[in-house]
């Protein structure tokens, strides 16, 4: 495929380039999927420019994927150790779903508090306690962002210095 695009190999970069900045930013203002959007930008960039490329694209792969592991593990850490259930998590993220095409951009969060305090207001009568798991929940999608944006931008790192070093 790649000799067949061979052509577009300028436009396909400047193309991933952008669809790699709209990834990071997508993290940032949780609208669109960060790293499936870099993943895909790179692999439509190795399709045309082949070669070093797929090392790219693999070293890529790897890093969002190890961040999509250890995010998922410390924020279900914290949270089983909080003691909020999984059924508490499921409804803040349903509500966040909700949320996200109610209010756009700040929706999604505010879905997810929504729902997650209103089930955990609903499981335990008390109301302090409720907002202890709340904000647990809080942190722990805090961190998970955060744990996220640094795969996004490792990823991006890797591929610019590809763009500009590595790949001819």
């Amino acid at each position: 495929m790649g000799d067949v695009l061979e052509g577009f190999g300028d436009t396909v970069t400047v193309l991933a380039g952008i669809g790699v900045v709209v990834g990071v930013v997508g993290t940032i203002v949780p609208v669109l999927p960060g790293g499936l959007l870099v993943a895909a930008s790179v692999l439509v960039w190795a399709l045309v420019t082949g070669g070093t490329a797929w090392w790219v694209l693999l070293a890529v792969v790897v890093v969002l994927s190890a961040g999509q592991v250890l995010e998922y593990l410390t924020a279900g850490v914290s949270l089983k150790r909080a003691g909020v259930p999984t059924r508490s998590l499921v409804i803040g993220g349903l509500a966040g779903i909700v949320g996200f095409f109610v209010v756009p951009v700040l929706g999604l969060v505010l879905g997810f508090l929504g729902g997650l305090y209103a089930a955990e207001r609903a499981r335990q009568p008390d109301a302090a306690a409720a907002w202890r798991s709340t904000r647990t929940g809080l942190r722990a999608a805090g961190v998970a962002l955060l744990i996220e944006l640094a795969a996004v931008l490792v990823s991006a790192t890797l591929w610019f210095s590809a763009v500009l070093w590595w790949v001819p």
